[in-house]
């Protein structure tokens, strides 16, 4: 009876010491901390690249049970930028992002995958994008976290996984080398 009093009382130990762990984490986008990134082929010879000026998105995270940890993204389409305004123009247009139907891309996961060192994990989730809802998986790496010079407290990981263009509808002829783009996040999250 000792033995089993001893590990109920053990089990709730670490059961509340996990929770105690968990938090919850806005992303930096205010201090520019966190980036939403894309490349794509062009013509086969080099990479065009660009990023979403505007997005936001929470995560919660516990180093002791990561696995249990949630991320939500929206970005704003609008934002696209790749450096050339008259192709961020014809990228809002209705060939590919259709902003003013779609203004917004969400990601919300619906599973963490971490590896045991904790340092790697394959997350998945679903990514709306061009009104279409698609299952994918981002394979993530924990850059690291702790204490910031303001008091506060933070945590960061990065990115990236690869979508087929006609998957959301976007059937421009790119070219055979440019049906993919790849898509980048790298995010700093500050504790709440």
């Amino acid at each position: 009876m000792k033995k089993l009093l001893l590990g109920t009382a053990l089990s709730a130990a670490l059961f509340s010491t996990a929770n105690a762990n968990a938090a919850d984490y806005v992303i930096d986008t205010d201090g520019a901390h966190a980036f939403v990134t894309f490349k794509i082929k062009h013509l086969g010879y080099s990479w065009l690249h660009g990023r979403f000026n505007t997005f936001s998105g929470d995560f919660s995270y516990d180093d002791k049970a990561p696995n249990a940890s949630k991320i939500n993204v929206t970005i704003n389409t609008k934002s696209i930028d790749s450096n050339h305004a008259e192709r961020d123009k014809h990228l809002r247009g209705k060939d590919f992002l259709n902003v003013d139907k779609y203004p917004t891309a969400t990601f919300k996961s619906t599973s963490i995958k971490f590896d045991e060192d904790g340092d790697e994990a394959d997350v998945t989730g679903e990514f709306t994008l061009n009104g279409v809802t698609k299952t994918i998986t981002f394979e993530i790496d924990k850059i690291g976290e702790g204490k910031d010079p303001w008091g506060g407290y933070r945590v960061g990981f990065e990115g990236e996984t690869s979508l087929k263009l006609t998957d959301y509808g976007i059937d421009y002829n790119l070219g055979p080398a440019s049906t993919h783009v790849d898509i980048g996040l790298f995010i700093e999250g500050v504790r709440k």
